[in-house]
């Protein structure tokens, strides 16, 4: 399993949000770049950066620091954050990122992400869809997780074939940021509908015992953060794990 290592992006600086909540931030004293490269030492060949104002905005804003952050240091970045067009797909992957994380967009216009998966190949676009709890059901949040959608996780999914995407990230928002564990009933769940998508798990990652239970589901990857910046583990244990 992939651990991916997590740089969340606020006017430049390394934060991390608790439940998804922009009025609940901490920030750390590390730059972005000295925080990557200490990943790349430790043994990391991915990381996860988001640009949080761009999601908050629905454009991209921090995009050319990204770009600075893929040129500079030799690890492959999966990035997201206001991404809104083709364009921005195209300006991620040209200045160096890897494979793009596509959100809000992925369920309210799946029929443009669909038509960005044909353009660029589903290796370079990893649909992100974050979800809250609503009764029983899963819904996905949107726009920064401000919003909710109008379909529940399945419906969403459905839009997306086999053939056509491969890489789905999933958050539960109730735990972002918490240090409550993975969501494991969720994933489960979600690779026994689709076994053909590769799923990473984020949301809650906490300690190396649950980077190994979210392996042992069958995902492909996991979301590491706040655990990282609070030394928890170490990014050589969860590599080892």
């Amino acid at each position: 399993m992939i651990v991916y290592p997590a740089i969340d992006l606020r006017a430049g600086a390394c934060v991390r949000l608790m439940h998804g909540r922009f009025d609940q931030v901490t920030r750390y004293d590390d730059h972005p770049a000295s925080r990557l490269a200490a990943f790349a030492a430790a043994g990391a060949t991915w990381a996860h950066i988001v640009d949080l104002d761009g999601a908050e905005a629905g454009r991209a804003v921090q995009h050319a620091l990204i770009g600075d952050l893929a040129r500079a240091i030799d690890i492959r970045i999966q990035s997201g954050g206001g991404i809104r067009s083709a364009a921005d797909v195209a300006a991620l992957i040209d200045a160096g990122v890897a494979r793009v994380v596509v959100g809000s967009l992925a369920v309210s216009q799946p029929e443009t992400v669909a038509d960005w998966l044909r353009r660029f190949g589903p290796d370079r676009i990893t649909l992100a869809i974050d979800v809250k709890a609503d009764g029983d059901r899963w819904v996905p949040a949107l726009k920064g997780w401000t919003e909710a959608a109008g379909v529940d996780l399945w419906t969403a999914l459905d839009r997306y074939p086999p053939a056509l995407a491969r890489h789905l990230l999933v958050t539960d928002v109730g735990r972002d940021g918490a240090l409550t564990g993975p969501n494991l009933d969720l994933l489960a769940e979600i690779i026994r509908r689709r076994p053909d998508l590769k799923v990473q798990a984020s949301g809650g990652v906490a300690s190396v015992a649950d980077l190994t239970a979210a392996a042992a589901l069958g995902c492909d990857g996991a979301i590491v953060g706040r655990a990282l910046y609070e030394n928890r583990f170490t990014l050589e244990e969860a590599l080892a794990a």
